[in-house]
């Protein structure tokens, strides 16, 4: 038996894909915050995610990240499996990604950041809070909304709009990054909504490195 005994009706791409890419994984821990967001726990104590609302939060995000100016929006991974992704993603809807080390200052001091890194964003969205800590501080104290990718142990303190998801896995964070690429394409009317895209979620996964 699946994971999850779900229709694929009205789901952006189908539960099996959700479940193949482990966007379902979570961790050991359950933070208050997440809780609503937990199908289930496996036996083995592993919590388990509802996909039907990260399906739903995908939907919601890419006609609320459509609204913003692409130059106005910063994306953020201190993770090495979401530079891939999240370069993609940035690509595709024209925002800016941050991928390397994230210099504090980078949304709230041009003096200290640099022309080239300093950015005064609309919006902000970040792969998991707790590695992008200095930018969702950063991004608290200018008081623009934050956008965030949390797993089941994430604290969601100052994130505005959650898309419940592993948020460490390689091919997680490569459909979610692809689905919220099509859904902000489709939102602003860039695609066409019943046309597939060009770009499929293996654009989005990171390469593995071979020895």
């Amino acid at each position: 038996m699946s994971e999850m005994e779900i229709s694929d009706a009205d789901l952006l791409i189908s539960m099996d894909k959700y479940l193949a890419a482990g966007c379902h994984i979570g961790t050991q821990v359950k933070t208050q915050d997440m809780e609503p967001f937990v199908y289930r726990q496996r036996p083995i104590g592993l919590y388990v995610l509802d996909v039907r609302k990260t399906d739903e939060r995908i939907r919601t995000a890419g006609k609320f990240f459509a609204r913003f100016n692409p130059d106005k929006i910063a994306v953020i991974s201190g993770r090495v499996y979401g530079k891939r992704p999240v370069e993609t993603f940035a690509y595709y809807i024209g925002a800016n990604a941050f991928t390397e080390r994230f210099v504090p200052g980078t949304l709230t001091n041009a003096n200290i950041a640099g022309p080239r890194t300093y950015i005064e964003p609309e919006l902000v969205i970040l792969t998991d809070p707790r590695t992008d800590q200095q930018a969702l501080s950063e991004a608290a104290r200018i008081g623009v909304p934050v956008a965030a990718l949390c797993d089941t142990d994430n604290v969601t303190t100052n994130v505005d709009f959650v898309i419940p998801t592993n948020n460490r896995g390689r091919k997680a964070l490569a459909l979610i990054y692809f689905l919220l690429t099509r859904q902000v394409l489709r939102e602003r009317g860039d695609i066409p909504v019943d046309e597939e895209v060009a770009f499929t979620p293996e654009d989005f996964e990171p390469q593995l490195q071979r020895l």
